[in-house]
C-alpha cells in the first residue's frame, strides 16, 4: 500500500465531509433517543463507503478512455464552477 497516498486521500476526504449535509443529517439521525448510535454510525459508514467505491468504478473507467492529465482539468474546472455556483448563491 501507498501510505503517502492513502494520507492525501484520507486527509482529503475527511476535511470535505467535515461540517457537510451528510455529517449533518448523521447528527441528526444520531440525536434520536430511540435509534441505536452504532446502527447510525454503521449505516453511514456503509454509505460512505459505497458512495466511495461508486467513485473509485467510475474514475478506473473514465482513465481507461480519457487521458489522466485532462480528467485532473475536468475535475478542476468541476470544483471552480461549484464554488462559483455557491458564492453566487450565498
Amino acid at each position: 500500500m501507498d501510505w503517502k497516498i492513502f494520507s492525501v486521500v484520507f486527509a482529503t476526504v475527511f476535511i470535505a465531509e467535515l461540517g457537510d449535509k451528510t455529517q449533518l443529517a448523521t447528527m441528526l439521525f444520531a440525536t434520536d433517543k430511540q435509534v441505536s448510535k452504532i446502527t447510525v454510525f454503521l449505516a453511514a459508514s456503509a454509505a460512505l463507503i459505497v458512495a466511495s467505491a461508486l467513485g473509485v468504478l467510475a474514475g478506473s473507467l473514465l482513465s481507461e478512455y480519457i487521458n489522466e492529465k485532462y480528467l485532473h482539468y475536468m475535475a478542476g474546472i468541476g470544483f471552480i464552477g461549484i464554488g462559483m455556483f455557491t458564492l453566487y448563491s450565498a
